[in-house]
């Protein structure tokens, strides 16, 4: 049986790099001050979702929401192997947190119709919450299955899965549709293909145009470049607000309760520090030390 799958996925700053632009006096990222890349545990969720799709059939559609750069990690979804993917992008949208990110990215989901599958990764490193995948569930009135690891079962309409947690694992099994949220030890991901990268690399949106004329003088105009990739079927759509029929208030900082009220960088400084001698002496002296000092008991 065919199976319709949605993958929810994410350009995040690459948290490695950060500096103490990272934020902007508004307590959102300074996103412009940061090297993006695809978030690593979205693409464990792209992976299970091609999975799916490679052993039963069906179609794997990527949505992404951001500014117009976002559309870099649609095209790497295409070079992975993606049928279908979409940028939500709209100023309303900006300054979200989880609550009006869920709540966009679920109107982008009832636009695309029934689903089988949604995934999504555990979490984003530029926020660490791992909110957004479970609270678009609960606003799709989807039951949900957190921390996945595994699909053992996929079969008419339900669902048995492998749930990773601290002290072992879990076999959860629910009905269609569902929305998993997917670990980084779930697979290992597919690189890009070669043929596809071909295939797809000028597939772009149409918020890309003007810098992609600078790059590609022979189309001329927009207007050119436009039929270009449509007669090619290379444009990426993009949804506005309005496209996926979302309220205003419920959108960007007017729908985000939550504010990041101060940002504090800590540095780790180095300490006092005592070596220990490796003989049974030491090790209960160190061990008496630990105990005096109520470290251990």
């Amino acid at each position: 049986m065919p199976y319709k799958s949605v993958v929810l996925v994410k350009q995040v700053p690459d948290t490695k790099n950060i500096t103490g632009e990272a934020m902007t006096p508004e307590g959102t990222i300074n996103r412009t001050a940061l090297p993006a890349v695809f978030n690593p545990e979205d693409l464990n969720a792209l992976e299970m979702a091609l999975e799916v799709r490679d052993r039963h059939g069906g179609e794997v559609t990527v949505i992404t929401m951001g500014p117009p750069g976002a559309a870099e990690v649609l095209r790497e979804s295409l070079f992975r192997g993606a049928d279908k993917v979409v940028l939500l992008s709209d100023r309303r949208f900006a300054g979200a947190d989880t609550l009006a990110t869920s709540y966009a990215l679920s109107c982008a989901i009832q636009k695309l119709g029934s689903v089988d599958l949604v995934f999504c990764g555990r979490q984003a490193i530029d926020g660490d919450t791992a909110q957004v995948g479970p609270q678009t569930a609960e606003k799709l009135g989807m039951p949900q299955i957190t921390y996945a690891e595994a699909i053992e079962k996929l079969e008419g309409g339900s669902i048995v899965a492998r749930r990773a947690l601290d002290h072992g694992t879990e076999m959860v099994k629910c009905s269609l549709p569902c929305l998993l949220t997917v670990v980084s030890s779930a697979n290992e991901p597919r690189p890009a293909s070669v043929r596809r990268r071909i295939e797809y690399k000028f597939a772009a949106t149409s918020l890309e145009y003007k810098s992609l004329l600078a790059k590609w003088p022979s189309f001329k105009t927009e207007e050119a470049l436009d039929a270009f990739l449509v007669r090619r079927e290379l444009k990426i759509p993009v949804w506005t607000a309005a496209d996926i029929g979302a309220e205003e208030q419920k959108l960007g900082m007017p729908g985000s309760p939550t504010q990041v009220y101060k940002v504090n960088f800590v540095v780790l400084e180095g300490s006092e520090s005592k070596v220990v001698d490796p003989t049974s002496d030491g090790i209960k002296a160190l061990i008496q030390e630990l105990m005096q000092e109520y470290i251990v008991g």
